[in-house]
């Protein structure tokens, strides 16, 4: 299998989210994976954020909802940020001091300039070699990675049918690794003894 998957062990996922905070600390690549992890952005959609989408400059807070429109479909979306986020965001937001107009996932040397996708894709293949066995893991594995989750926690198929903008849920569930998860439980329980 080629294409990018999700990470799938919970255990395997905090070590993942974790590394950026711990074994090779940078408050932008931790804002960035947590981020994509929470609100199932494709990573051209996290790289053209700016602050003052996310930060409230005058006042002092984070919007509760980041509305953008999709660079992908040019659809509007309201995400909801949780406090994982917004904290991953503060911590980032202390280090490097930015301005409304800056990019959030700034090139260190300017940061009017988002990082490019070939520099975001580094930045989580690293995090990946560190911390898991999977090499199909990539930018698109924190979008895949927040499916598979809210999949297995319940969430209603019609609902990540609508986050994903799939037009069915085959079309999801081969998109988050369902099927070959349901098709290898089959197989690897199977007892004939």
């Amino acid at each position: 299998m080629g294409t990018a998957q999700p990470i799938r062990d919970r255990q395997d996922l905090k070590r993942f989210m974790r590394y950026y905070l711990t074994e090779s600390p940078n408050p932008r690549n931790y804002a960035m994976v947590i981020l994509g992890l929470h609100s199932a952005l494709r990573i051209s959609d996290m790289l053209n954020l700016k602050w003052e989408m996310l930060y409230q400059f005058e006042k002092g807070f984070y919007f509760d909802h980041l509305l953008l429109y999709k660079k992908k479909t040019g659809k509007k979306s309201c995400i909801a940020l949780n406090e994982c986020v917004k904290e991953a965001l503060e911590r980032h937001r202390q280090s490097c001091v930015p301005k409304p107009g800056h990019s959030v996932f700034s090139k260190k040397t300017s940061p009017n300039e988002p990082l490019s996708r070939s520099q975001a894709y580094r930045v989580i293949k690293k995090a990946a070699a560190e911390t898991l066995l999977d090499p199909h893991i990539s930018c698109h594995s924190l979008r895949k990675t927040f499916g598979y989750h809210a999949f297995k926690q319940g969430t209603p198929p019609a609902l990540l049918m609508d986050i994903f903008n799939h037009s069915s849920f085959d079309v999801t569930k081969r998109y988050l690794g369902i099927r070959q998860d349901e098709r290898d439980s089959i197989f690897l329980t199977m007892d004939f003894s």
